[in-house]
């Protein structure tokens, strides 16, 4: 079981695994404060900062960010997003790399399903 993890640490793991992502890229469309995350020209992750809090935001399906949102303190609707389809997640005593690194993974996956099969990776 992985341990707690730290604001920056979050955003690290974020940026660890989304980039090793099969045709992920890393963007700064909104400035350097916003590291965007997408899979062909679509975005699944973001890391940023709000009222001096490191936070990501990833795509999310709509019945599990509820579910999500309930059972953890620091996971809230998207910051700046579709409040239905994106989370917010800041660090906290039951955010743990694995659980970071699974919905890092489960957004991934949300994007690749909606991209027409010819542009999917392989």
């Amino acid at each position: 079981m992985s341990k707690s993890i730290t604001g920056g640490n979050i955003q690290q793991i974020v940026a660890n695994l989304a980039t090793r992502l099969p045709d992920a890229t890393c963007t700064q469309p909104f400035g350097p404060e916003y590291d965007v995350f997408k899979v062909k020209n679509k975005v699944f992750a973001m890391t940023t900062e709000v009222a001096g809090k490191k936070i990501v935001t990833l795509k999310c399906d709509p019945e599990r960010s509820i579910m999500l949102r309930e059972i953890y303190d620091t996971v809230t609707p998207g910051y700046h997003m579709n409040k239905r389809h994106w989370i917010s997640i800041a660090a906290g005593a039951d955010i743990t790399q694995d659980f970071v690194t699974e919905l890092v993974t489960d957004a991934y996956k949300l994007v690749v399903a909606t991209l027409p099969r010819r542009d999917r990776p392989t």
